[in-house]
Order: C-alpha cells, then structure tokens, then sequence
C-alpha cells in the first residue's frame, strides 16, 4: 500500500511561533478512493495566514475550525495519481485545498479542485500571480474598494503575498499606491520591485502622520492585518472612502475576537463603506479573472517573489516565516 506522511492538529496554538508543541508529522497508508475523490501527489504547498485561524477553537469565524486530531488543510498543487473522478484524470495538474502531506486525498467539488495551465513556465505562479492570493487582489483591488484611476490606495502588509500583488493590481489600474509593510528591506522592495509610490515602515514610522502626507486623503485601502494600522488608516481617509477587509492577521494568534477600531466613528464621519470579503466567494468566477492576471503575468506588470523552503518535515518553519513576517512575497513548500 502507498504510504502517506501528513501534519496532523494535536493542540490549539498559542501565539505564531513553536508549532511543533501543536502539530506532528505522521504517517499512515492511504486508503482506497471512494467514489468520487481524486488522489494528488503533491509537489508544492501554499502557506497562508488565514489557515491559522482554522487551527484554533473559535466557532466565529468564516469556516468551522479543524478538530484536534485531523489533518492540515492548506491549498495545495500538484499531480493526480489516482482518480474516481473522470473530470480528473491521472496525470493532470490540478490545484486546490488539500491536506498538508505528500499525498492529498479531495473531493473535488468540496475543495475548489481545478485542472491549471501548464502552458505557465514558473508552476509556483499558480499560487502567485495567477493564485488565490492575485484573485483577492484582484477583486479586493477593482470590486470591493472599487478603485479608479488616480485616487490614492494603501495597502497594508504590502510585501506580502496578497499585499505585493494588491499593490500591483490597484498600479495597473492607474491607481496612486502606498504600500505599508515592517522594515526599511520591505520597504525597498515595495519602491523597487513593486513601483509603490509611497511605502511606510510601520516598525519606524508614524503611519498616520505619513498618510497625512496624502493629498486629498486616502480613496481606498485593502487591509489585511486590522489593528492599531486599521485605525491609523481610518483617520486619514478621504470623504466616502472605501475599505476593503481581506485579512485580520493581527488578530490570528488569539482565541478571542479582536476588538473593533478605536477610530470607528470615522466611519460616520468620512462617510467610509468598509466590506469584508472571502475569495472562496469568488471561486466560480475564476475564469473571469484568469486572462487579465495572465495578460499582467506575460507583460511583467504582475510580479511574485517567491520565499521557498524544501521538504514537507520543514513546513512549520516556513508556516512560522509567513506568520512572523520575516518573508517578503508569497511563501511556498516544495516538496
């Protein structure tokens, strides 16, 4: 029988660092497919802030948390090897949410299974510019902070996975963007790589003096981290801002809900729309935005750093890279 090693959720974390006090790597023989599940020899995973929330006992969040004792889910990439699905034959590359193990064993219609593009030189791209993280971009980018030429974005975590590309989305569209990310290396990569028009350091800087720097005020902002940033930002908008909440990472490590925004009257008195959004929402509607990221992707204009680590026994130290911010761009595991 083929043998299959998998991280498995033995507590509850406490913070986002040590999680080998909370999770195992085990291994167990894959059992027969049922009838409709598809077998995936995985060969990358994607490690993303949101997961840790799924790790914890809250009952309040946008899915129900995993039970002590089940395997890591996370999305993963990679090849069929076994199928009782005929829309996934053997061999193909798919990608979706799977388990964090060199095997995943989905039912494709509950896990967002989609044959990929192999026509894509870089097969990371699948998890960067052409990923999940670009499809929040996107959308939290164009739709939810509806933004038009010439006004002025932010973005916070902004040289991370979904920052970075948020950055680059609201550029391409004639936007003025201003990336807030944690140490002057970030912020050089923002200005540099990125093409930011203003980054700030939130470790050195006053973030809200900065933003008053802003002529006319800040249009719109894609947040991915909530806090004491959210509400540096809420002060310094513009009269009917929009905010479009795609993350709340200062707040993952926790059990409890985070309180809300000290600034929140801001919200009546700028006149703000702030909407959450999750891209699983999104997902029948990935067709509709896979020609223009592939267009930016071929034309340079959408760009991913990638901070990789190498083995499925190495997962948690890149999971802990991710969650601690000390990576720039979107963090994956080869396997």
């Amino acid at each position: 029988m083929t043998r299959c090693r998998f991280w498995r959720l033995d507590r509850h974390p406490e913070g986002n660092t040590d999680f080998a006090r909370f999770l195992s790597l085990q291994e167990e023989n894959c059992l027969p497919l049922a009838e409709g599940e598809v077998r995936i020899a995985v060969e990358w995973l994607s490690m993303d802030a949101g997961t840790r929330m799924w790790m914890s006992p809250r009952t309040d969040g946008y899915q129900p948390p995993l039970p002590l004792g089940a395997k890591m889910v996370g999305l993963v990439l990679g090849r069929v090897i076994e199928s009782r699905d005929a829309a996934y034959p053997v061999g193909v590359l798919v990608r979706g949410f799977g388990q964090w193990a060199d095997i995943a064993t989905v039912v494709p219609a509950l896990t967002g299974l989609e044959v990929v593009d192999e026509t894509v030189t870089d097969p990371r791209q699948h998890f960067g510019a052409l990923g999940m993280n670009a499809w929040t971009a996107y959308v939290g980018v164009k739709e939810v902070a509806a933004v038009k030429p010439g006004e002025w974005l932010v973005v916070s975590a902004a040289a991370g996975a979904t920052g970075s590309l948020a950055c680059q989305v609201g550029r391409n569209l004639g936007a003025k963007v201003v990336g807030i990310a944690g140490g002057a290396d970030k912020c050089r990569y923002l200005l540099d790589e990125i093409g930011v028009d203003m980054a700030i350091d939130y470790r050195g800087e006053d973030v809200a003096a900065r933003l008053a720097e802003v002529p006319g005020g800040v249009n719109a902002f894609f947040d991915n981290v909530g806090g004491p940033i959210l509400d540096a930002v809420l002060g310094t908008m513009a009269h009917y801002g929009r905010v479009a909440v795609c993350g709340m990472v200062a707040g993952y490590d926790s059990d409890a809900p985070m309180p809300g925004p000290a600034k929140f009257d801001q919200v009546l008195m700028r006149r703000l729309r702030i909407e959450g959004f999750f891209i699983p929402d999104f997902l029948h509607r990935g067709a509709e935005f896979m020609p223009q990221l592939r267009q930016w992707l071929d034309a340079g204009t959408l760009a991913v750093r990638f901070d990789e680590t190498a083995g499925l026994e190495n997962v948690l130290t890149a999971y802990e890279r991710m969650l601690t911010g000390r990576n720039i761009g979107k963090v994956v595991v080869r396997l």
